[in-house]
């Protein structure tokens, strides 16, 4: 009746006649730890580590009542699933009472003498089932919650290097071992993180570039998928040399694609007792290998987006006498979007015509519209429209092809001889201008921003002496959020005030100095004239 269900069973009697319980137990093959009162009962369950399976209790007891005793079991949150069976004398009114009682403060089953040897261990069988299959669910459980953190730290990682401590660390908790995860960067390094304990901070390892190959022999070989196999821990030790494990390793590969390569998770063969454990670490390697592959498609679309917003930009500009050029673009970091930031330099009859502008929105199409407007503007330039006029109909273009489309435009038309300089603006942020004695002011120059359809004033005429270094930027370069623009603006002439003169370091001054962590694109264009 009990065969395949011997257990630890604490019984509490403090009457020699019911020895015989504690013997029926033992010869059903249960190890039992016997009690006569409730203080070695207390005593018994001190132990976390030696803790019973099941309980039969005595109701009446020389120190305390049985019903104290399992109130004490139930109260503990390290005993409280543990089962308890309450045996009282079989006086009719007393049963009735004691089984109420012990029922409802916390009971899991009540015999009433004379008990038969089947009956009791029937019961004890059935409740050492439920108490397993409880502390099984219970374990399952806890393992899941450990393998969603480890998975959401896996799907959360911005850097294949904090997915792989993510996913070193899941598998350490989650199997009670030293782990590593082994997975190859979007820039071709093999990477091998290691978490020593459970509990322990991940740490980089080094990795030759043939490890992944040679673990995808073991595992995997050409499949989609997962597979796991186990490695003698000296063929370990011949490819890892520094290896934090002591015996045979367990090997879990994953890919999602065909021709990709896979992701490897190492844990001590040891800890992998079922197939319960085999299951959370394929999980937790074939997630691995999701985030791994979704990091790999976001590199690739943010080079890509990186090299054709690049394209839209000049690759060179003309060598003007009197006007010294530098520039920068800085895209934004967190995101694969290529944005509208431009700037140009166009020579035309009437001097040197810089341009910086943003199309709204960060899109493909922001993108298009952006390349769409220099090159109109380089035509209209070109031509010899002044800056009023390449303004009106570069806002003509939006309007009747863009519709709904905004975008802001400075130009600075720098006159031969570079004694005077022409601004006109579309909504854009003021050019800055850095006079060779130590002055500095914004530009007056305003205008409604393109693709509304408003005409725009006359250029503002700025006398400049020679040397004075004209300053345009996009707003992704002093636009933070909570912070007001004109407080932005004022730093940014301080810190022009006081950065180099040369123009090459000023740009690199600015953009460390505002750049850095922005969710915008930046572009800089800075001129000295005469």
């Amino acid at each position: 009746m009990t065969a395949g269900l011997p257990g630890t069973v604490l019984v509490v009697d403090a009457r020699t006649g019911r020895r015989s319980v504690a013997e029926w137990l033992r010869r059903a093959g249960h190890r039992v730890v016997e009690a006569a009162d409730g203080a070695q009962a207390l005593a018994a369950l001190g132990n976390p580590d030696d803790l019973p399976e099941a309980a039969v209790i005595d109701v009446r007891l020389p120190d305390m009542s049985g019903h104290e005793v399992c109130d004490y079991i139930k109260g503990r949150p390290s005993t409280a699933a543990l089962p308890v069976v309450h045996i009282s004398d079989s006086a009719a009114l007393t049963a009735s009472a004691d089984r109420t009682r012990g029922l409802e403060r916390g009971a899991d089953a009540y015999l009433t003498e004379p008990v038969a040897p089947e009956e009791l261990l029937a019961t004890v069988g059935a409740l050492l089932r439920y108490g397993r299959a409880r502390r099984r669910a219970e374990r399952l459980a806890a393992r899941m919650t450990q393998l969603n953190r480890a998975t959401l730290a896996v799907y959360a990682a911005t850097r294949v290097e904090t997915l792989a401590a993510a996913a070193a660390s899941g598998a350490a908790r989650l199997m009670s071992s030293p782990a590593a995860a082994v997975v190859l960067s979007p820039d071709g390094r093999v990477l091998r993180m290691t978490s020593p304990t459970p509990a322990g901070r991940p740490e980089v390892r080094a990795a030759h570039p043939g490890l992944l190959q040679w673990l995808g022999s073991r595992a995997l070989g050409d499949r989609i998928g997962a597979g796991l196999a186990v490695v003698p821990h000296r063929d370990w030790k011949e490819q890892v040399p520094d290896a934090v494990f002591d015996g045979d390793v367990c090997l879990v590969l994953a890919r999602t694609k065909r021709a990709r390569p896979p992701v490897c998770l190492a844990v001590e063969a040891s800890s992998v007792e079922d197939a319960e454990d085999r299951e959370l670490l394929n999980q937790l390697a074939h997630g691995s290998a999701m985030a791994v592959e979704a990091l790999r498609t976001y590199s690739e679309e943010h080079s890509l987006a990186l090299t054709l917003q690049r394209s839209f930009l000049p690759s060179r500009f003309p060598r003007v006498a009197g006007v010294e050029l530098a520039v920068r673009y800085v895209p934004a970091s967190t995101q694969a979007e290529i944005g509208g930031d431009f700037y140009e330099a166009v020579e035309t009859p009437h001097g040197l015509l810089l341009a910086i502008g943003d199309v709204a929105g960060h899109s493909l199409e922001a993108a298009a519209v952006m390349g769409e407007l220099r090159h109109a503007l380089r035509a209209y330039a070109a031509e010899g429209h002044g800056p009023r006029e390449v303004l009106d109909l570069l806002d003509g273009l939006l309007v009747r092809f863009q519709p709904g489309v905004t975008a802001t435009v400075c130009l600075a038309l720098v006159e031969p001889g570079g004694r005077r300089v022409r601004i006109a603006n579309a909504g854009h942020l003021p050019p800055l201008l850095l006079d060779p004695g130590g002055g500095t002011r914004y530009s007056a120059a305003r205008g409604t921003l393109l693709g509304l359809g408003v005409g725009h004033p006359e250029p503002v005429v700025e006398d400049v002496a020679p040397g004075t270094r004209v300053l345009l930027v996009t707003d992704g370069l002093v636009e933070v959020r909570g912070v007001d623009l004109e407080d932005s603006l004022a730093a940014l002439r301080r810190t022009a005030e006081e950065g180099p003169a040369d123009l090459e370091q000023l740009c690199d001054a600015l953009v460390t100095v505002f750049g850095v962590g922005k969710g915008d694109d930046i572009a800089l264009l800075a001129a000295r004239c005469g």
